[in-house]
């Protein structure tokens, strides 16, 4: 195990021992996009962290809404809470970031993985953003590496990089609490694709054996549920113990070549996520529209034939 592994692993096992170094969570879980927004709390304090902030988005009209982010905002008001950072676990294909919305609102610091800038150089030549447009992280307030450690009020957090689905894939561990984005789905339904520029099959299943080498009772937060056959609700709650031992895809036992073999053969059948152009053309810019053209109206390119 490497050392910001072992100190993943003592943070929750300290946790697990003493109740005020666990996060109190609320989920906030968004139907259009079946992705889930998580507000992350000390105990001890009103101070929390809210992860993968959702703007609504409709592609027919053009047109964004605030309508999935005004529970997480009224939520953060009516607890009174202070919000010192606004993570994203990587830059989603799916739903756009709302997080600069949430920064007008109610503060914090935007933070996400420092490979955000592989993301930013591959799309940006995708997208022709221009030389406007910075490929170096600088749109976010703090750019985390494997291993950086942080507070959220008293609690200790600390980040590992996963990538495989994304090169910018991240892991927070908090307490007793792992979000680890889109690397792990429920147990029922699997793992993420890899099949998007940067993404990698084998680094994937590394990553999440490396999530796995935590301790089995740690609880674990995901970011979508797209509900699995025959199941009858959405959820998004689970532990490291269950995905080891029931994860369809990558529980204990299943090799990284088979992975590998599974995870290749189903991206191939699976079509590209409908928003996939507006959310990773908006969230490369740490959730900000592109910039207003000279009749002063944002424009968002639909690029043929490339992806």
């Amino acid at each position: 195990m490497d050392s910001a592994s072992k100190y993943a692993y003592d943070l929750v096992e300290n946790a697990l021992k003493d109740p005020s170094r666990r996060p109190i969570v609320r989920s906030f879980f968004d139907p259009q996009t079946y992705s889930v927004s998580h507000v992350v709390r000390d105990p001890e304090s009103n101070v929390c962290a809210i992860i993968d902030s959702v703007l609504d988005f409709d592609a027919a009209s053009g047109r964004t809404s605030d309508n999935s982010l005004r529970p997480v905002i009224d939520y953060v008001n009516s607890e009174s809470l202070e919000v010192d950072w606004l993570l994203e676990t990587h830059a989603h294909a799916d739903h756009l970031s709302a997080a600069p919305l949430l920064q007008g609102e109610v503060g914090g610091k935007l933070a996400i993985g420092h490979e955000i800038v592989r993301v930013q150089d591959v799309f940006g030549k995708i997208f022709n953003a221009g030389t406007e447009f910075q490929r170096d992280g600088s749109q976010f307030d703090q750019l985390f590496n494997d291993g950086d450690r942080f507070k959220i009020g008293a609690l200790d957090a600390t980040v590992l990089h996963v990538p495989g689905h994304t090169p910018a894939c991240l892991a927070y561990v908090i307490g007793d609490a792992i979000f680890p984005g889109d690397t792990l789905f429920m147990p029922d339904y699997g793992t993420a694709r890899c099949d998007f520029p940067g993404g990698d099959a084998r680094q994937l299943y590394r990553s999440i054996r490396r999530i796995m080498e935590l301790p089995n009772e740690a609880r674990m937060y995901l970011c979508h549920d797209y509900k699995a056959p025959r199941r009858d609700h959405y959820a998004w709650e689970t532990t490291v113990g269950a995905q080891r031992t029931g994860n369809i895809h990558v529980r204990d036992g299943v090799s990284e070549d088979d992975f590998f073999k599974m995870r290749s053969e189903r991206d191939e059948t699976l079509p590209m996520p409908k928003l996939l152009l507006p959310s990773v053309q908006v969230n490369m810019r740490a959730g900000q529209l592109p910039p207003p053209e000279d009749n002063g109206v944002r424009y968002l390119k639909i690029p043929l034939n490339v992806l």
